[in-house]
């Protein structure tokens, strides 16, 4: 039998945290829920060996870290974009990228084997399908680890032409290579730890960001920013769900390793960490995707001209025939290094038209759906024609997540000094504090600087800016709300002295969600889905 003070001095001897920081998952993760969900017994014997405790608890921690997957496949891609270019690359990678590489590239300096030659160079010579040459190319070396799948690596840059890049995919192919799957390059960076997931999806972003705010964002991820905060903060909770596995063990004896007011106040922080992050979805979707603008307002007030001037294109046509756009007319530009999504809508009236009115519908659904709304007036209406438009989009839209932008158009058909008096903010009561307001000519493209100006300011460029993290994942939103979901409760557990089994599993659930982001705890399902989005060739 243990003698009393034993935890006690067992305690004090573990006061290191048993996971790594370098917050790199090392091979793909294996790992179920019911495998950290063992129920520990409150009549467990002292004499179950303590050390033998520490030993299983230990490898469920490292558990977390996954068990290797290997692939012994050599998989070979068109890396570059589809079709005719000056020059296109082809990727193989696994243990025999070199050896198949060798059997069809002829080195013009025969000094030294493929497979002998230094990791970071490049080769000239040719590609021979050992009846003809094919191709001049450029080979580049690339050894495992050091490479972007931390496996041999072989690029071969040829000539663009579509027929060439064929002939030598299907050449590589012959000689032992298979094609890659989807994202299935960078699916082995992370089985191998050149990255972790959340790292791995901010490839994809990378590739397809269509502005530079999406570009930044996708970029900063990719450097770890994003995954470095999650591991650490998963590491602390590591650390006292540690504690707290071990007072079950001691049951019996009435200890408490884990302080918990130490335990609270690093939830709350841990809480209020995460509620920043799930905050930051609503900015990050729209800097991925473009932010929807949708200009409404009534029939013949300029909203297919304005877009035209947006868009620096004859995109809408344009008419003095009232209810000429019927549908819904979307396209991006990027301003100010932010992608805004414009959509010009149908005019908002009175009619016994039915397409019409299906057009006006749909102009009520797309007010639903954008982050700004520019609500386009008359200089020349009635100003009770005025009013009732801001009055009936301010019951459309919702003032706490939507921006509302009144825009005065045909200004140029107005002197200043009725301008300043009487399409002032302060002359319509309508609006609130957070609308603005804004006099153009979309004809004349006067004043577009600065409308410009008013849809940047929608967006929060300091957080862009200061390269803050911001979330971009509708996958890493879900884990982290349901993450928060779960902080809740063990917050509640404390408050309210609940036993320590029933804690440990709240907090089990916070470390499978922040987990499930990065990649220390996923499935095969999650894996082909996320990879499955992939170019082929990355």
């Amino acid at each position: 039998m243990v003698s009393a003070d034993y935890p006690c001095r067992k305690a004090a001897k573990y006061q290191q945290p048993w996971v790594s920081a370098h917050g790199k998952p090392t091979n793909k993760t294996v790992q179920s829920r019911e495998g950290l969900n063992k129920k520990y017994s409150s009549t467990t014997s002292l004499s179950f060996s303590p050390c033998l405790f520490l030993l299983l608890l230990s490898f469920l921690i490292f558990a977390g870290k996954g068990l290797t997957m290997t692939n012994s496949d050599t998989i070979c891609a068109i890396s570059t974009a589809q079709g005719m270019g000056a020059i296109a690359v082809l990727r193989l990678s696994g243990a025999e990228a070199f050896s198949v590489c060798e059997k069809v590239f002829i080195p013009a300096k025969r000094a030294k084997r493929l497979s002998q030659q230094a990791g970071n160079s490049v080769h000239f010579g040719r590609i021979n399908d050992g009846e003809k040459d094919i191709d001049e190319v450029l080979v580049s070396v690339f050894r495992a680890p050091h490479s972007f799948t931390g496996e041999d690596i072989v690029e071969i840059a040829c000539h663009g032409a579509p027929y060439i890049q064929q002939l030598l995919l299907q050449l590589l192919i012959k000689n032992g290579a298979r094609l890659a799957q989807p994202g299935e390059f960078t699916q082995r960076a992370f089985l191998n730890g050149k990255m972790d997931l959340s790292q791995a999806e901010a490839v994809a972003d990378l590739i397809s960001a269509q502005s530079e705010a999406a570009r930044r964002v996708a970029l900063q991820q990719m450097r770890g920013g994003f995954s470095d905060e999650l591991i650490s903060l998963r590491e602390r909770l590591l650390w006292f769900i540690s504690l707290i596995e071990l007072e079950l063990d001691f049951s019996e004896e009435d200890v408490e390793f884990a302080d918990r007011d130490e335990l609270r106040a690093l939830v709350n922080e841990i809480a209020a960490h995460i509620k920043r992050l799930v905050n930051s979805f609503s900015l990050g979707n729209v800097l991925k995707n473009g932010i929807p603008v949708a200009i409404v307002g009534h029939t013949n007030v300029g909203k297919s001209t304005l877009l035209n001037a947006l868009l620096n294109e004859e995109r809408a046509i344009v008419s003095d025939i009232h209810g000429t756009t019927r549908d819904a007319i979307e396209d991006s530009v990027n301003l100010g290094g932010i992608s805004f999504r414009f959509i010009d809508t149908a005019g908002i009236r009175s009619t016994t038209d039915q397409i019409e009115n299906i057009g006006i519908a749909l102009t009520y659904n797309k007010i639903k759906q954008a982050s700004i709304v520019l609500l386009l007036l008359d200089v020349n209406d009635k100003e009770e024609k005025m009013h009732q438009a801001i009055s009936q989009i301010k019951q459309k839209i919702d003032s706490a997540h939507q921006q509302l932008i009144v825009v005065i158009n045909k200004s140029d058909l107005c002197d200043l000094e009725t301008l300043k008096s009487k399409f002032s903010k302060d002359a319509f009561s309508e609006l609130s504090d957070s609308d603005n307001l804004i006099a153009i000519s979309a004809k004349g493209r006067q004043n577009l600087d600065l409308l410009i100006a008013e849809l940047l300011k929608s967006v929060d460029l300091n957080a862009i800016n200061n390269n803050e993290v911001i979330v971009t994942n509708a996958r890493h939103h879900e884990a982290l709300s349901k993450a928060f979901d779960s902080l809740a409760r063990v917050k509640e557990g404390l408050e309210n002295n609940i036993s320590g089994d029933f804690l440990a599993q709240d907090i089990r659930e916070v470390l499978h969600y922040i987990g499930s982001i990065t990649g220390q705890i996923s499935s095969d399902e999650i894996l082909g889905n996320i990879f499955k989005n992939f170019c082929i060739g990355k």
